[in-house]
């Protein structure tokens, strides 16, 4: 084992965000189907009758790409909503209702002002607009939000005309919305369905003629069927790609860790025995903390301060794993009943994943040895039920410390090109 310390960290890359308007001269004299190669913000607006999937779509879309790295967040036009008016029955949302349009208005524009805040100056990259948005002229109002920003906008329609699917998302969801508290449960039902009316008096599908210069996808009975439209940019490619892989069939994912090793016993981290000396492992492998930070102690400083991007040397970070881990995401999101054996870091990223947690939460998850941890995907989240196995084992998990070490250098975690390794 190596003991050379070297240069092993720099500082982390800035990314410098490029508006994007409609009258750059990156644009001029270029057809509108060019994809666009700056970095500006990205305004995805759900479209779709109620009980469609909408909030399910969009909450699954954002833990998605938070977990990725691209920071997300969703404004639900409901929430604002309900914050505006307490809900009565179905005639608020009735096409002729016109106190009620207004309220309704007032509260796009409420949202909208809120995803220009978080784009604008929260640095968020990409909101998720989740509402019905189902007319033209709603489309056209956030559109010329969007154009006034500089934002790109990725249209998701759902549409579903099976009447069992969509009256499990109204047992499954509706019937514990807010606006339905204490409520009967006929009532609820008969009263949603009424909404879905006034709804559909005045619903106006995304055309594939009248709207072919728009960037869409239109998700047919939860996945039956796909329409893509214009796809113009990383993150709209990434989007479809999620979106073609998920599924709503009810299953359980089951993740546990290997059996407990001599090296666990050890206290070392990592380690695979049948590597050999010149095997591609990092320069911490095999090494328990303690002995890292003696030999290492400004690598373990760092560590400490941003344990999530840090790497070790010719090691990987988890911010790295989690990349890796992305074919494996989708291959889960595909699959019904499942059981994945894992490290306690591929563990964690995985975890992380369904549980949505942040960056920082992800790298101090705790996932013992000997104990499986039952997944079930439940409407907008995950159900986790932990089942020990009877076997005792050491406990390998290190808290989050509560001081961090002096770093020397005063720089941030490496992000430097490194062999792979474990980020333990």
């Amino acid at each position: 084992m190596s003991q050379e310390m070297g240069e092993l960290t720099q500082t982390r890359l800035q990314k410098i965000w490029i508006p994007h308007t409609s009258g750059s001269r990156l644009q001029r004299g270029r057809g509108s189907s060019i994809p666009q190669l700056t970095n500006s913000p990205t305004m995805v607006i759900m479209v779709g009758l109620p009980a469609r999937g909408k909030t399910y779509i969009s909450t699954k879309l954002t833990r998605y790409l938070n977990w990725i790295g691209t920071p997300t967040k969703v404004f639900n036009l409901g929430q604002y909503r309900r914050e505006a008016v307490q809900y009565k029955n179905y005639e608020f949302f009735r096409p002729d209702n016109k106190e009620a349009l207004v309220i309704r208005k007032q509260c796009a524009l409420a949202a909208l002002k809120d995803v220009h805040d978080y784009l604008g100056h929260e640095e968020g990259h990409v909101a998720v607009f989740d509402a019905t948005n189902t007319t033209r002229e709603r489309r056209s109002l956030i559109l010329q939000f969007a154009k006034e920003h500089g934002y790109k906008v990725f249209f998701i329609e759902s549409i579903c005309d099976d009447p069992d699917i969509i009256a499990e998302n109204i047992r499954q969801v509706k019937l514990s919305s807010p606006d339905y508290k204490d409520c009967d449960r006929e009532k609820v039902v008969e009263d949603f369905l009424k909404r879905i009316e006034c709804y559909e008096m005045n619903y106006q599908p995304i055309d594939e003629e009248l709207d072919s210069h728009l960037s869409y996808i239109k998700i047919f009975d939860v996945g039956t069927r796909y329409l893509v439209n214009r796809v113009q940019d990383h993150i709209q490619s990434r989007t479809v790609y999620y979106l073609m892989n998920i599924h709503v069939t009810p299953r359980s994912i089951y993740l546990c860790r290997h059996g407990e090793s001599e090296l666990n016993l050890k206290g070392r981290i990592g380690g695979d025995s049948g590597l050999s000396t010149r095997g591609k492992q990092g320069v911490c492998e095999e090494m328990t903390y303690e002995e890292i930070q003696q030999h290492y102690p400004e690598e373990f400083a760092l560590r400490d301060q941003d344990k999530y991007r840090y790497r070790y040397p010719k090691g990987e970070s988890y911010e790295d794993l989690v990349q890796r881990l992305e074919p494996v995401i989708m291959e889960l999101e595909r699959q019904e009943n499942v059981l994945v054996i894992c490290h306690q870091a591929v563990m964690r990223c995985l975890l992380a994943y369904f549980l949505d947690k942040s960056a920082e939460e992800l790298p101090y998850l705790k996932c013992p040895l000997h104990t499986v941890l039952k997944l079930t995907p439940v409407a907008y989240g995950c159900k986790v039920e932990s089942i020990y196995l009877n076997v005792e084992a050491v406990n390998t998990h290190r808290e989050k410390p509560e001081e961090l070490p002096p770093c020397s250098s005063g720089q941030p975690p490496t992000n430097q090109t490194a062999l792979p390794g474990r980020p333990e």
